[in-house]
């Protein structure tokens, strides 16, 4: 089975960028869609980004224009640039594989990557 290891979170000041990395234990060049999720304390795990290896993208509405996910395939990771942070930005995200519809296919979810934005 395939392993998702995600870093690059931290505390940040509103207006901030951070760089999260999703490093994969194997190939992920065949994998159709794979996505970040985030969730924040009290609230359900939603929907940040995600991208096919066809390129397609797909971004929540809360964070087009500020965030981009990309895919290196050569280097089995995929990365989420977050710009101009707010602080409802805050959460931990979590990288996972996904349906074509962006749904997330597995239910293991790894420790994630902690974001935190202060004002």
């Amino acid at each position: 089975q395939v392993q998702l290891v995600e870093s690059g979170g931290g505390l940040v000041q509103a207006g901030g960028s951070l760089r999260l990395s999703c490093v994969a234990s194997e190939s992920v060049e065949y994998i159709y869609a794979m996505g970040w999720y985030r969730q924040a304390p009290g609230k359900q795990r939603e929907l940040v980004a995600a991208a096919t290896n066809n390129g397609i993208t797909h971004y929540a509405n809360s964070v087009k224009g500020r965030f981009t996910i990309s895919r290196d395939n050569a280097k089995n990771t995929m990365y989420l640039q977050m710009n101009n942070l707010k602080p409802e930005d805050t959460a931990v995200y979590h990288c996972n594989f996904a349906t074509s519809d962006f749904k997330p296919i597995d239910d293991s979810w790894g420790q994630g990557a902690q974001v935190t934005v202060s004002s």
